[in-house]
């Protein structure tokens, strides 16, 4: 992972630690005691943060930017099976399993990755127990995604997977702006067409038809929700 010196963050930076959803609800002494096991992390576009098979040996967190989860199968195609928004732990699942990464982790752009090695993980839960309850909490709600988007691969017209998908993101990670609910990291096709099991072909031609129907919108890389219930419509595959 190529990285460069960060400076500590000012206060209420959008990494702050209380609103990390591995440390929430935390005092502040456990917060410092957080910050003083942590190392922080500025990785460039495209920069690899772990590689898949490779033993994990640490907790990771999205300060800033955005992440994206990368599985590879056997046959060597890849899928994209998270993307990681600020606050957001991961990689952190195999330090209490087999201690194999299931993926890789790549930075979408410019991000600061902060981190924590899996002794010092471990102590700071046996010091402070709220962060057993933050990762359960955690898993808990990754499975649940996890089984939803099972749900949708198996069931659910491309169309309507690929209209969950984008939903699905804004809601992890949009933001309102003047045109609609921007998704706030780069978005590009492939990524749609990876997140949501279809093609590339197939992810283009849906969003520039949804584009010239006015439900979304595509600028400098940023994917837009103009209109969200249309768009609702469609995962629910009802009549507009």
């Amino acid at each position: 992972m190529n990285t460069r010196a960060f400076a500590p963050p000012p206060e209420g930076s959008p990494w702050k630690l209380g609103n990390l959803e591995l440390f929430r609800s935390l005092s502040a002494p456990a917060l410092d005691a957080v910050r003083a096991a942590m190392r922080v992390d500025r990785v460039m576009k495209d920069d690899v943060i772990f590689v898949q098979g490779d033993r994990a040996d640490r907790a990771y967190a999205l300060g800033a930017g955005s992440i994206r989860i990368l599985q590879t199968g056997s046959d060597g195609g890849q899928t994209i099976v998270r993307f990681i928004a600020p606050g957001e732990t991961f990689g952190s699942v195999p330090l209490f399993t087999n201690h194999r990464l299931p993926a890789d982790a790549v930075a979408a752009e410019d991000s600061v990755v902060l981190s924590w090695s899996e002794e010092e993980l471990r102590r700071l839960i046996r010091l402070y127990p709220p962060i057993a309850m933050n990762v359960i909490e955690v898993l808990g709600a990754r499975l649940g995604q996890l089984q939803e988007r099972l749900r949708e691969l198996t069931t659910q017209r491309v169309e309507q997977r690929i209209a969950h998908a984008v939903l699905r993101l804004a809601a992890q990670a949009g933001r309102d702006t003047s045109g609609g609910r921007t998704i706030a990291f780069p978005l590009r096709r492939k990524d749609v067409a990876e997140f949501s099991g279809t093609t590339l072909h197939t992810a283009s031609r849906t969003l520039a038809a949804w584009e010239k129907a006015g439900l979304v919108a595509s600028r400098n890389g940023c994917l837009t929700i103009r209109d969200p219930a249309g768009l609702r419509r469609v995962a629910e595959d009802c009549p507009p």
